[in-house]
């Protein structure tokens, strides 16, 4: 029986990008070899927060915890969703009839079939270029008011065929009016795909309304961590 290292599955809605404000169940796998130093999900790699022991939950289960729901999408997210082999359980997901979301860093080959590919990518690892061809949005988190400028340069030519391209500053920054004013005159500015976007489940704090969701835990704007 095929199974995945999971780190909590819970009901919420879709808090980023195009799909915002529509409900989702979640699925955040276990692992990351990228490791932001601003991670919101530190407890699927980090340390000092990964549990001692690692949760394997079989395909078919996360399937009758999705399907239980009222869900329009289920979004597999992480840690890094693509370090693990997602084709038997998109598959399984499709069977079910169920709409099926990934959201990745793009450095790492894509295996399953998904309706909708959001593809954040990061500094320590750059996404492979395939995989920003194929995704439906790209979101670009933005750490400093050099930030897009950055990103827009180490990603041409090919964010030229990506239909949205979301501007969301970096979470322990987000008022930071510096950052705000970038991303708000860029998309002045420059307008076609680019949007100014926010994460806006955690506003809602919408995800603890599920008990399955685990505590977060954040590194980004901890000076306790070092960053």
């Amino acid at each position: 029986m095929k199974t995945l290292p999971i780190h909590e599955c819970f009901y919420t809605w879709q808090g980023e990008g195009t799909h915002t404000g529509r409900a989702a169940f979640f699925i955040r796998t276990m692992g990351c070899p990228v490791q932001c130093p601003w991670c919101d999900s530190a407890g699927t790699w980090h340390p000092d927060y990964v549990p001692a022991k690692v949760q394997r939950i079989p395909v078919t289960e996360l399937v009758a915890a999705a399907t239980a729901t009222n869900c329009e999408c289920v979004v597999i997210t992480g840690g890094e969703p693509t370090i693990h082999d997602l084709s038997e359980l998109t598959q399984q997901l499709h069977e079910a009839q169920l709409h099926v979301h990934l959201e990745t860093c793009g450095a790492f080959p894509i295996k399953g079939a998904f309706d909708w590919i959001t593809v954040s990518p990061k500094w320590w690892k750059l996404p492979i270029t395939g995989n920003v061809a194929r995704a439906n949005e790209v979101k670009l988190i933005v750490e400093d008011t050099t930030t897009i400028a950055k990103w827009v340069e180490t990603l041409h030519p090919y964010l030229d065929a990506v239909p949205t391209i979301w501007l969301h500053p970096e979470w322990s920054k987000r008022n930071d009016k510096a950052i705000l004013a970038a991303i708000s005159a860029y998309v002045k500015q420059h307008g076609g795909a680019f949007r100014a976007g926010l994460q806006a489940h955690k506003y809602y704090a919408v995800d603890a309304l599920d008990e399955r969701s685990q505590q977060p835990a954040p590194l980004g704007g901890n000076p306790d961590r070092g960053y």
